[in-house]
């Protein structure tokens, strides 16, 4: 796993200025106030994870190693996997949700607490506290939820939240559901307000009306002051937030995206992102951060930020040997060194699952190719060539390989042994260009 530092070790003064300088802290309760709780003494803090779907995603992440830093500074962490709020899910922008079986919801929370346990420590003198909605949500009857939690929301305020005020107006609306889900959130606050003395919420900048909604009430309730504080929505090149709800999730677990592409993803973000990604999924101190950015304008072609980039987070997440096992599985599809054969045929095939093409029908699947069908053909099936005659071509000026040997005659056919494991041929054109077609 990627080294995890304090904020003295990354450079800093106080965690505040830490958080602030990586644009870890978007929209905040009074600052004064938040600097004063985070730099003082160890307090109680909590953010929540909805089992909405099998993994959490990167979006999710931002608020794990928000919680990593705070927790590394001597804070006391509970992560609240949602068993009753996940049952609902929170409203969201582009409609309602489709609401998931008891059972299904609950397989999810155990999935999810065991990803949270990879990231944040579990032992020592202060390791996270998991408790789930679900423990205290259930045991209150309708009447109690009305009376006790209800009585103290205020309609106005909660049609002025952003995300129900856009779904109200909306054709499809918003159903009393998810409406009523800033009011569950709420509970969830002061309920770990009185059992654990949690005075801090964090969460995603789309999550604000939810998070001073339990503010409120521990205000209205307790006469006390809490503290929320959210970290920047993460967005793709053209702006698009990165979730399973917009359906461009990249997963945290491996069965569902697997270390080589999640290893890609990070290796493939633009110059352009570098310093703010490096500042807000690693652990990097300051100065070595500073050191990459320059790198990045002065060396752009060495991609060295991209590699430290990708490198940091999938150790961070998935582990030393399975980052190292994806770097392997690159350079050895790219010719860059490594013996191809001798990658694990589960990394393999993760590795090729992007170079599948488009058939007739219009599904993806790998191309095929029989033992004894001419390369060339081969690399039209698979999308390298428009035509035999140009695959032809470029076998006889050196440009093509198979399992990165180079291919000598342009009638040279597929034998067994370039299928690797039996199941798959690389085809490569030129430096870059991959191919692949499964033995069928």
């Amino acid at each position: 796993m990627a080294h995890v530092t304090n904020f003295k070790e990354a450079g800093f003064d106080s965690l505040f200025d830490e958080l602030n300088w990586r644009g870890l802290i978007s929209q905040s309760t009074d600052r004064d106030q938040l600097a004063e709780t985070l730099n003082g003494g160890p307090i109680t803090y909590y953010c929540g994870f909805d089992p909405t779907a099998a993994s959490l995603h990167i979006g999710n992440l931002v608020q794990l190693i928000n919680m990593r830093h705070l927790q590394e500074a001597g804070h006391h962490a509970i992560a609240v996997v949602g068993g009753a709020t996940g049952l609902i899910g929170d409203p969201r922008q582009s409609g309602e949700r489709t609401l998931n079986p008891k059972d299904v919801v609950a397989g999810w929370a155990k999935r999810l607490e065991t990803q949270i346990g990879s990231i944040l420590r579990t032992d020592g003198d202060n390791p996270v506290r998991f408790v789930s909605n679900y423990d205290w949500t259930a045991q209150m009857s309708v009447i109690d939820f009305l009376r006790d939690v209800g009585k103290n929301f205020r309609m106005g305020t909660m049609l002025a939240k952003d995300t129900v005020a856009r779904r109200l107006n909306s054709e499809e609306g918003i159903s009393f559901t998810e409406f009523s889900y800033q009011v569950l959130q709420g509970n969830d606050f002061l309920h770990l307000y009185d059992e654990y003395g949690c005075t801090l919420q964090l969460g995603g900048s789309d999550q604000w009306g939810n998070l001073t909604s339990g503010l409120d009430l521990i205000r209205k309730v307790r006469g006390v002051n809490v503290n929320v504080f959210t970290s920047p929505i993460i967005t793709d090149s053209q702006g698009k937030k990165f979730g399973k709800s917009e359906g461009n999730a990249v997963w945290l677990d491996p069965t569902m995206l697997s270390p080589y592409k999640f290893y890609q993803f990070w290796l493939n973000q633009p110059d352009g992102e570098m310093v703010k990604l490096l500042k807000a999924f690693t652990f990097l101190p300051k100065d070595e951060i500073e050191r990459l950015g320059r790198a990045v304008e002065e060396n752009p072609g060495a991609r060295e930020a991209q590699k430290t980039l990708a490198w940091e987070v999938t150790s961070f997440v998935h582990g030393e040997d399975a980052t190292r096992a994806a770097i392997d599985a690159a350079d050895a599809l790219f010719g860059r060194g490594g013996d191809i054969h001798a990658i694990d045929m589960d990394v393999l095939q993760a590795s090729f699952e992007g170079l599948k093409i488009v058939d007739e029908d219009g599904e993806r699947r790998f191309a095929r190719a029989v033992v004894g069908e001419r390369i060339a053909q081969a690399g039209v099936t698979a999308g390298l060539f428009k035509s035999v005659s140009e695959a032809r071509k470029t076998i006889r000026s050196g440009g093509v390989y198979v399992d990165n040997v180079r291919v000598e005659d342009a009638d040279q056919e597929l034998d067994g042994s370039d299928f690797l494991g039996g199941h798959f041929a690389l085809i490569r054109r030129g430096k870059k260009a991959l191919g692949v077609v499964e033995l069928g």
